[in-house]
């Protein structure tokens, strides 16, 4: 496999390039894909066997089973950074380690348990950015990989673009190995 084949499996919806200016219709748009992100993820991957669950996205990367933990994982955190960002003044966010987070015995459990947590974290987020207005979607935290200032409008459209890239990781696999 070539270097450029391996990174097209990586990103294969490309990188998170931000807008300079994030406009409300942007916003809305974010917002909706992260609204109907659990029921897409959800007819994804429902039907998956065990041995669909547990096979590699790419050579040396996670499983759709890890996958799915990862994504409620990782939003769950994105969740509490919002909060953060509305109840303190630019914090400093708590970074995690999400390959070792992956190695946790937990990630081979069945994805039933994420399933549900990934609904209720996204209803639960979608309802608090929807009662946001604009100055205060512009509010701060710092990521300490880097000391980067992150607004929530940016964070807003990671998350989205977040939901989409693990969702090709496992659509263009269920292509490829012919389950869909």
């Amino acid at each position: 496999m070539t270097d450029q084949e391996l990174e097209q499996l990586k990103y294969p919806i490309g990188t998170f390039d931000c807008p300079t200016t994030i406009s409300a219709s942007t916003i809305d748009a974010w917002i909706s894909i992260l609204e109907h992100f659990p029921n897409r993820l959800e007819q994804l991957v429902s039907d998956f066997t065990d041995k669909q669950l547990d096979t590699p996205y790419r050579p040396e990367g996670w499983t759709v089973r890890q996958v799915v933990h990862h994504v409620a994982d990782s939003h769950h955190n994105s969740y509490t950074r919002f909060k953060w960002a509305m109840t303190e003044d630019n914090p400093i966010i708590k970074a995690y380690n999400e390959q070792d987070w992956a190695k946790q015995h937990d990630y081979s459990q069945p994805i039933d348990a994420s399933l549900y947590h990934i609904k209720a974290v996204h209803a639960k987020l979608v309802y608090f950015v929807k009662g946001l207005n604009l100055e205060q979607l512009h509010r701060t935290f710092i990521h300490p990989e880097g000391n980067e200032t992150v607004a929530l409008t940016e964070n807003l459209g990671i998350y989205a673009w977040h939901c989409n890239h693990h969702y090709a990781h496992i659509e263009e696999l269920a292509k490829r190995e012919g389950w869909i």
